[in-house]
């Protein structure tokens, strides 16, 4: 595609998909820190520090719960978020990647509305829990319908907005929770994520359906005229097309006049969870995946973004909180300023470097919280976070739907954000434990420093690099299995 088409293709209309369907990440990232900031206030540990002009009227101002009730009320989301992605993938191929959009709209509407009102924490926790689920769904589906909707020079690009809205959604949520941390108002905090699921379902009704999903379900004609509309009337669109590897003479006329048999020989049958592991053909890329969003969370990110506080508070004692926010801020610019980088230097490349600034960073940490350096334990966990956003941040939601064709692309994404939540779960719950058990002082960190170069190493031998290629197939180096 020349740099021509690539410009005309990126219209208002796509900008709109985009920024619509990452409201869904964006949930996700606001849900995962909404917490972070109220915790003493929510716990009735304290009251604020400002007078609250706001009541809420038969609502108790605190819940009152020790640490494990509290621990239960922050993991819960994990298992719900675990639930979504695995129900999602399926919905999404058998169902259309728009209706599991709107699906998630739902649970982020229920479930924040549930945490507001909560008066004890069993409904505060359902409330968790059906967020944690739309969370988990909007994870697997928004990357898969970006990845379908981008323009194939700028993949990497537009796949980067599903971790930089995660990031503006962790900075909303710490913003919002600097400020309204108060014995009265903390369930504002919990509210606005019910209004951003509110406002996300309204703008879901100008989103059209995945041009790919439709044509892999024998609706090219229709395709064709989405594809358009997301591109722009002038562009020149037979390039992705070809890529559906169906037929141009299959209209939309054509296709309601051809016999089952025709029409079914010229698609692949869905791929279910469990098939698209067995099958020798996919493997390899759910290895490749899975792997990936493993060593996102096991390098050991979310042990800044979620313990900061904790883990600087004994160095800058005064500004903790504040700091959070000014972390969560750095993150979400790095990331922006990195987006382009996947579709210039190759997912892989940013993958591995990303991998290998994160486990040197962690040695210094180590060592800057071990012998009490403050500047340089600031200076490292910012290097940290910057390589985090190089590569481990963007690339693995892009990964799925690019090392597998559309008829498997929801049950890999299933897979891979099934291990995520499940190692975020094991480094969010963990963590404290493990820092304690080996005595603090930053010790935690030469293990994540040494998960990242086994990690680094697993990237280096088994994800292959998919900048420039048209699909799979060229991906793996392989002939489409319909062609055997």
């Amino acid at each position: 595609m020349s740099d021509t088409s690539t410009k005309s293709s990126v219209t208002p209309y796509l900008v709109y998909l985009v920024f619509i369907t990452t409201l869904g990440p964006l949930q996700f990232g606001y849900h995962l820190a909404e917490l972070n900031a109220p915790q003493a206030v929510i716990t009735c540990e304290r009251k604020g520090v400002h007078s609250a002009g706001i009541t809420f009227h038969g609502l108790p101002q605190c819940l009152a719960m020790s640490p494990s009730q509290f621990g239960l009320v922050s993991s819960i989301y994990t298992l719900g978020g675990l639930v979504g992605a695995l129900l999602a993938g399926p919905v999404s191929t058998k169902y259309g990647r728009l209706l599991a959009l709107r699906a998630t709209t739902v649970f982020f509407t229920l479930g924040p509305v549930a945490e507001t009102l909560a008066p004890a924490i069993p409904l505060l926790v359902l409330g968790r829990f059906l967020s944690g689920i739309g969370s988990g769904a909007a994870i697997v589906v928004g990357p898969i319908y970006i990845s379908e909707i981008a323009p194939p020079s700028a993949r990497g690009f537009f796949g980067a907005f599903t971790q930089i809205m995660t990031n503006v959604g962790i900075l909303l949520a710490q913003t919002l929770g600097y400020f309204w941390s108060e014995a009265n108002i903390w369930r504002l905090i919990l509210a606005v994520a019910g209004i951003i699921g509110a406002l996300e379902l309204l703008g879901l009704f100008l989103v059209p359906e995945s041009p790919a999903w439709l044509a892999e379900h024998q609706k090219v004609g229709y395709a064709r005229r989405v594809l358009q509309r997301i591109r722009g009337r002038d562009a020149d669109i037979e390039a992705e097309i070809a890529s559906w590897r169906i037929s141009d003479a299959l209209s939309g006329e054509e296709e309601s006049l051809l016999a089952p048999s025709e029409t079914q020989s010229s698609k692949k049958p869905s791929v279910t969870f469990m098939q698209v592991v067995k099958d020798p053909y996919y493997r390899p890329a759910i290895v490749a995946v899975v792997g990936v969003m493993v060593a996102q969370q096991l390098t050991g990110m979310n042990s800044i973004v979620m313990y900061s506080v904790s883990l600087l508070q004994t160095i800058l004692p005064t500004t903790a909180a504040l700091l959070t926010v000014m972390i969560s801020a750095i993150n979400l610019l790095i990331t922006l300023a990195c987006s382009p980088l996947p579709d210039r230097i190759g997912r892989k490349t940013c993958l591995l470097l990303s991998i290998s600034g994160m486990g040197s960073s962690s040695i210094l940490l180590a060592i800057s919280i071990y012998i009490n350096a403050k500047i340089l334990t600031a200076i490292a966990a910012l290097l940290f976070v910057a390589c985090f956003a190089v590569g481990l941040g963007p690339v693995p939601f892009i990964l799925a739907s690019e090392l597998v064709g559309p008829e498997a692309v929801g049950a890999a994404q299933s897979w891979a954000l099934g291990a995520n939540w499940i190692a975020t779960f094991v480094v969010a719950q963990f963590f404290p434990i493990l820092n304690d058990a080996l005595g603090g002082r930053g010790k935690v960190y030469w293990v994540f420093a040494a998960m990242a170069g086994l990690l680094g190493g697993f990237i280096y031998r088994y994800v292959p690099e998919t900048k420039g290629k048209a699909n799979a197939d060229e991906v793996w180096n392989r002939t489409d299995r319909r062609q055997d």
